[in-house]
């Protein structure tokens, strides 16, 4: 009977069609599409309050949409933030785990601590994600559908509610094929402050030392909810 049990469970974990639309976080306000990022002139568009939101289509399309709180133990009052977006595709396996590869070029991160540093800095984004598994169901507060995602190290993301389907995504194709050395540093009007790193100071030492500090400083990120 176990064994039963044991092979329905991860049938329903691995049940693909049950991942199509657009899945957000409680706050609702971080959504994959045109709405966060604008792949025309190349800027992410920031939220009112921070989460996360994923979306998925029945042809093995993926989207993401990230945006947190970097705590900041010096001045609590003024935490740092981070963006980051990237699409391309994704596989899910017998055993129910998922595999999101993106598409390199297209990803786009930007870093911002507004009370230390006049401007943010904004670059090309690229990591894939596995998930060990995922699961589907209706949840017994809202009342809606809910998406539960559980990394390769066991850590479990915040849970995201449907928010739309078919899902809202921006065009899967190669969205910015130019390659980074092609990019030079510039500001961004809509973002005032913001601007891209060149590839000069990407390659520079002391620049990974202070990327990699604000990077660890993520495991201290807060969400902020509605």
């Amino acid at each position: 009977m176990f064994l039963i049990w044991a092979l329905l469970a991860t049938a329903a974990l691995a049940n693909v069609e049950d991942l199509i639309g657009t899945w957000t976080t409680k706050s609702r306000d971080v959504i994959t599409g045109p709405g966060f990022y604008d792949p025309l002139n190349d800027k992410l568009l920031e939220p009112n309050l921070t989460g996360i939101s994923y979306s998925f289509d029945d042809k093995g399309h993926y989207e993401e949409a990230y945006y947190r709180a970097i705590s900041n133990p010096a001045d609590p009052k003024c935490p740092g933030g981070i963006m980051q977006w990237q699409h391309g595709s994704y596989t899910v396996f017998g055993n129910g785990t998922m595999i999101l590869k993106p598409i390199a070029v297209d990803g786009r991160q930007l870093l911002s601590e507004p009370c230390r540093k006049k401007t943010g800095y904004y670059t090309r984004y690229n990591t894939t994600e596995e998930f060990k598994s995922f699961s589907v169901g209706i949840d017994k507060y809202h009342k809606i559908k809910r998406l539960d995602l559980t990394r390769a190290d066991g850590s479990v993301l915040h849970p995201m509610y449907l928010a739309h389907q078919p899902p809202k995504m921006l065009p899967t194709t190669t969205l910015n094929p130019t390659p980074m050395g092609h990019k030079s540093k510039r500001e961004l009007s809509s973002q005032t402050g913001f601007r891209l790193i060149s590839r000069d100071e990407l390659v520079n030492p002391d620049r990974w030392w202070w990327l990699g500090v604000l990077m660890t400083s993520v495991g201290g990120v807060a969400f902020f909810y509605s």
